[in-house]
């Protein structure tokens, strides 16, 4: 399979069962469910509850992933800012048959843009698959330096950038920095304007709860026919309210996809009192997909 050939990827959450540990049989029904729709699979993607479950815990939800040989490419969040460790975690990946890296600025040090470069080079010299650097400063504090994505656009390993600031305008730096490989958004909301910016796809949250229409939407943002950008973006939003990925844990178990909207501490499902705007965004969504299926 080609990554290239993918548009959308979702952000897999990781679904618990009551006793807070991770419920293998819900993920095994994710999984094919982004695959039946024709997403890439980001597994454990690096800055939400991926960092909060141990080593251990992480290589099992790779292990069993890969076990069930999707059609759908694999691509693995890579994050933190313990230099050992990370290496240690892409070491453990490098034995294993996934397709692609996902990369995020080291979180809380705040590196400049020498630091980053010189972070982001160690990492990439010491995987052989593709990778996607990740800008998302509202977790990290830092955003990922336009001079480092200069120095590293050259790297054989570079792939692409996933841009989740919420700036157009920052979008567009980094799709010149990166020298002609693709960005993608990293925001569902913002995926029509950063389509018409020249976006190769989105990496997405909202696909957890709505594999088959967000793919649909991504298609018709790309094909430049998207037309409903008030309700995607309200819908988008709603899972947002609190932090991420609190929202779509809390949908998917009001639709009956995984047992228990529990999270992963620090993270709590608690601070999610009210499902209505993401019950309510998820009846438009739907609606929305039967009206343009017809």
């Amino acid at each position: 399979m080609n990554i290239k050939d993918y548009s959308l990827w979702t952000a897999v959450v990781t679904p618990l069962a009551h006793n807070f540990q991770v419920d293998f049989r819900a993920l095994s029904s994710l999984v094919r469910d982004q695959e039946e729709a024709g997403n890439g699979l980001l597994i454990l993607g690096s800055t939400a509850e991926a960092l909060n479950l141990p080593l251990e815990e992480k290589k099992k939800i790779v292990d069993h992933v890969l076990s069930l040989t999707p059609k759908s490419p694999i691509m693995v969040g890579v994050g933190g800012h313990q230099l050992e460790e990370t290496l240690e975690w892409i070491n453990f990946l490098e034995t294993k048959a996934i397709n692609a890296y996902l990369m995020v600025t080291p979180l809380y040090a705040k590196p400049g843009p020498v630091g980053q470069f010189q972070w982001f080079k160690k990492l990439m010299d010491s995987v052989t698959k593709p990778v996607m650097l990740y800008n998302v400063p509202g977790r990290t504090a830092v955003a990922l330096a336009t001079e480092a994505v200069e120095q590293l656009a050259d790297h054989k390993n570079f792939w692409a950038i996933k841009e989740a600031s919420g700036s157009v305008e920052k979008f567009k730096g980094y799709l010149k920095a990166a020298k002609g490989h693709p960005v993608f958004c990293g925001d569902d909301a913002l995926m029509p304007d950063f389509a018409l910016a020249g976006s190769a796809g989105l990496v997405s949250v909202a696909s957890n709860a709505w594999p088959k229409e967000t793919n649909l939407y991504v298609k018709q943002c790309l094909a430049k026919t998207f037309d409903d950008k008030e309700l995607w973006t309200k819908a988008s939003n709603s899972l947002f309210v609190v932090s991420n990925p609190v929202p779509v844990k809390r949908l998917m178990f009001e639709n009956g996809k995984i047992q228990t909207p529990f999270m992963v501490a620090p993270l709590s499902h608690e601070d999610m009192t009210e499902a209505t705007p993401v019950t309510n965004a998820n009846k438009q969504v739907r609606d929305w997909y039967q009206r343009t299926q017809k």
